[in-house]
């Protein structure tokens, strides 16, 4: 609080003791003036001393009386403040304080307890569905593990089988290895405001290298791609600029049928570098759309068949990371188009 708002709720507590010490004079200077007109005054002229000692019983009794209706007045969003407090240090974080008072500090001190309660409440929702969801991703793997090793016990079992089941402990594993991994990257760039290790390189030379690694999900499903980069020479880390293009190509390439068409384009624009990379897949709706770059949101049931959801938040804080933006455009049935823009600089 600054020293403005200080000084005006000292003026505020100033005036209100002064009206409460003005409200008993008037009370009092009324009852001691009728007392001197109508009382018995003795002859000498002098006054009894106990009537006085009795008006100045009244008038601190009066005083007292109302400095403590001031002292509630001023004191009672104070005590609320405190209450709420403790709720919050106790995690209930479901608090609203009422913003509406005569003191404009206190009032504005209402309004930032109420958006810090909010944040509060937001950031244990986040972290329960984290909880939740991490627990979950790590349960299916692990069960499916146990169970086909199970399986393996039986000596019954074929060969074919057999390597079914091997096989499916394989898939487990890696997609624990994935998750695990995916969950120290994201945890690691979200500590990190600079990006580091940063050298220059051929941007459009890594999407054709992303491009080579990714054969084997796209050549058996016989895709078109249309490729069309431009030689650019790119300042930053070429480790996680790869993670970039594996997700983005990955997902366009999983969410395309067979026969489907993905193209990729990079250019050099007003020192801003631009790539797209599209698809003519099943695409997604407008409420999907929104949450895509959350992590482990898997809104849509089609889409969340593979994956954890950690992929695209992944790729949203190493693009935020390099100074850059992603935007995507897509319609249910009609696929998706991500545009990442980069700095040259």
């Amino acid at each position: 609080m600054n020293i403005r708002k200080i000084k005006s709720l000292w003026w505020y507590f100033v005036s209100l003791v002064f009206l409460g010490m003005l409200i008993t004079s008037l009370i009092m200077a009324p009852i001691a003036l009728l007392y001197i007109h109508y009382g018995n005054i003795p002859e000498h002229g002098r006054y009894p001393f106990a009537p006085f000692l009795v008006l100045s019983l009244l008038s601190i009794v009066i005083g007292t009386i109302i400095t403590i209706m001031v002292g509630k007045k001023i004191l009672s969003p104070i005590t609320i403040f405190s209450n709420a407090a403790k709720e919050i240090a106790k995690g209930n974080f479901d608090i609203d304080l009422n913003e509406s008072h005569r003191v404009n500090e206190i009032s504005e001190m209402a309004h930032h307890f109420n958006l810090m309660a909010q944040e509060l409440r937001s950031i244990e929702t986040l972290r329960n569905d984290f909880v939740v969801n991490v627990s979950h991703e790590f349960k299916t793997p692990i069960a499916s593990i146990e169970g086909y090793a199970t399986l393996l016990q039986d000596r019954s079992i074929s060969e074919q089988e057999h390597e079914e089941y091997t096989k499916m402990i394989i898939d487990s594993a890696r997609q624990l290895s994935t998750l695990s991994g995916n969950i120290l990257k994201i945890s690691k760039l979200e500590n990190q405001e600079v990006i580091s290790e940063k050298k220059e390189y051929r941007l459009d030379e890594q999407l054709r290298q992303a491009i080579l690694l990714l054969e084997t999900l796209w050549e058996p499903k016989q895709m078109t791609l249309n490729i069309e980069l431009e030689k650019i020479l790119y300042y930053g880390n070429e480790e996680l600029m790869m993670q970039v293009w594996l997700n983005l190509l990955g997902n366009a390439i999983k969410f395309t049928h067979e026969g489907g068409e993905i193209s990729i384009t990079l250019s050099l624009q007003d020192n801003n570098i631009t790539a797209t990379i599209s698809d003519n897949g099943i695409g997604m709706e407008k409420n999907v759309k929104k949450y895509i770059f959350e992590k482990f949101y898997q809104g849509d049931h089609a889409r969340s068949a593979e994956g954890n959801g950690l992929g695209l938040p992944l790729v949203s804080r190493i693009i935020n990371l390099c100074g850059g933006t992603i935007k995507v455009e897509s319609e249910l049935g009609e696929g998706s188009t991500f545009t990442v823009k980069l700095p040259m600089d």
